[in-house]
């Protein structure tokens, strides 16, 4: 079984819009079935997710694979006001990768592809909606507002080391207390996977002894503590009467609690998400006069083009032109 055909196996195995026959085996059975789940794994969850909607989507339309070039751009063009240019683009690329993977000739690197997709991106605009960062003087009065329940206890931890450590949602809730160690600084976290990190190098991140009321390193003992944690995810759905469930939270709900305790502190919840924690830590060193390389050694951007976003956004009062005028 040559590499392409592995990875095609792989690709149809939920979906059987891209079914293609298998070669003989060579490899004994226990090899190729090692060699399966290995292919399989080379691709988040999420993004196996993504690949099969997109496919759902152009199928649902009235696409089929293999497809032809005139009708994937035709797909493009239906679309257009319909979807992002950014979502459009998404679908282009797991098309691609369905045909290379399945040796069909893929229709997605003609010229009336690239064009169609253009042209879009030109009429549409590119500009993707960004989380609104959630700045220091904001997270203060969110943590001020919180009661003491367990609920509280647990929101205070998480908002605290997601916004301190410069976390994804799903980098947050894949923490386990495994993963916390204690050093005289304050602590330190192993990331063991991210989403730019797929085979699982894993990174640490150091979480210092805070010099305010809001300490991110006293709000994480004090919720390990009215948990019980010593083992297991570090943040867990908590219902209403206190009682914590053993699974950790979904990514998606990180986006929930911010959005809640915003409004529990009275201030607009418009905009932000849970990338919100990510983007203020950035926004507010920058701000602070952080050099963009500590930043990026907190939150594993990998330059400071990556960053280059929030110093535009972080400076944008800053010696402002009209300032000076008006």
């Amino acid at each position: 079984m040559s590499g392409a055909d592995r990875e095609g196996s792989f690709l149809t195995s939920d979906n059987p819009f891209l079914s293609r026959p298998k070669k003989a085996q060579i490899a004994p059975a226990e090899a190729d079935a090692a060699v399966e789940h290995f292919i399989r794994e080379s691709l988040s969850e999420n993004t196996r997710a993504a690949y099969r909607a997109d496919l759902a989507h152009f199928t649902g339309w009235g696409g089929v694979v293999p497809a032809t070039a005139d009708l994937v751009a035709r797909y493009l063009a239906y679309h257009a006001d319909k979807l992002a240019p950014a979502s459009l683009a998404r679908r282009v690329a797991t098309l691609s990768k369905v045909h290379a993977a399945n040796e069909w000739p893929n229709p997605c690197q003609s010229e009336v592809v690239r064009a169609t997709l253009r042209g879009i991106k030109r009429v549409r605009g590119t500009a993707q909606d960004q989380a609104r960062p959630l700045l220091r003087e904001d997270l203060f009065l969110i943590l001020d507002a919180l009661s003491d329940d367990a609920r509280a206890q647990r929101d205070r931890a998480l908002l605290l080391i997601g916004w301190a450590g410069g976390f994804r949602s799903s980098e947050l809730v894949g923490l386990h207390w495994s993963d916390v160690d204690e050093v005289r600084e304050g602590l330190v976290l192993h990331l063991v996977r991210s989403k730019t990190d797929q085979t699982g190098q894993g990174r640490k991140i150091g979480i210092p002894l805070g010099r305010t009321r809001h300490c991110p390193v006293v709000a994480l003992a004090a919720w390990r503590k009215a948990s019980g944690g010593d083992g297991g995810p570090i943040f867990r759905p908590v219902d209403r009467h206190g009682n914590m469930q053993p699974d950790s939270l979904r990514s998606d709900a990180v986006s929930t609690i911010l959005r809640d305790r915003l409004t529990g502190a009275n201030i607009d919840a418009k905009g932000y998400s849970g990338h919100s924690l990510r983007a203020g830590l950035v926004t507010s060193a920058i701000k602070a006069g952080v050099p963009t390389y500590k930043v990026r050694a907190q939150t594993g951007h990998a330059s400071d083009l990556m960053l280059s976003r929030y110093v535009r956004d972080a400076g944008m009062f800053d010696g402002n032109a009209a300032a000076a005028l008006l």
